[in-house]
This record gives structure tokens, C-alpha cells and sequence, in this order.
């Protein structure tokens, strides 16, 4: 289907792919065909020309902290500790996956 159709990303592929189950690829087919122009159209026309929307695809967060933003954030911590005379909190190991 990408050769009808222009794919830039991974958010892209997982539209393609839900398009696929949702309409198959007939519909995708023909509505990109509709889709008048010089170049392949964006997946978003052919939406449009399907009728549909798109669900919106949560990006699943990555649990990996670097070390130069746990440092800067223990530094924060520090800097709110001194300001209001609380003790800074004890570091947490942050688990990386």
C-alpha cells in the first residue's frame, strides 16, 4: 500500500495499518486514486476521501532517564529543599529498561 499511498513515520504506518483493518485495502486503493495530484497523497486525503478519522495512537513513554536530567533534577530538588528548610529527598534509583 505505500506505493499508492506517502508514509513519512511510524505514526503513518500504524494509520496504514489500522486503515487496512478498519476499510481494506480496496477502499484505500480507490480513494487514493480519487485523490487528484502530481505525487502520491498524503495518508491524510485519503482519509478524508474515506470519510474517516483516525484514532489517535498513543506514543508509549519511555521509562529511560538520562543521567544529566536526574542530575538537574537533583539539583532542584536540593534548591526547593534549601528555600523552604526541608531536608533534600533521598535519590531513587529510576529503573532502566
Amino acid at each position: 500500500m505505500e506505493h499508492l499511498v506517502r508514509v513519512q513515520n511510524e505514526r503513518d504506518r500504524r494509520t496504514l495499518a489500522w486503515l487496512r483493518g478498519h476499510v481494506g485495502e480496496a477502499a484505500i486503493a480507490a480513494a487514493a486514486k480519487r485523490c487528484v495530484g502530481p505525487t502520491k497523497p498524503y495518508l491524510s486525503a485519503v482519509c478524508r476521501a474515506l470519510g474517516v478519522t483516525v484514532p489517535r495512537f498513543s506514543t508509549p513513554r519511555q521509562g529511560v532517564g538520562s543521567t544529566t536530567a536526574e542530575q538537574s533534577l537533583a539539583t532542584i530538588r536540593q534548591i526547593l529543599a534549601s528555600r523552604s528548610g526541608l531536608r533534600p529527598p533521598t535519590p531513587v534509583a529510576v529503573p532502566r529498561g
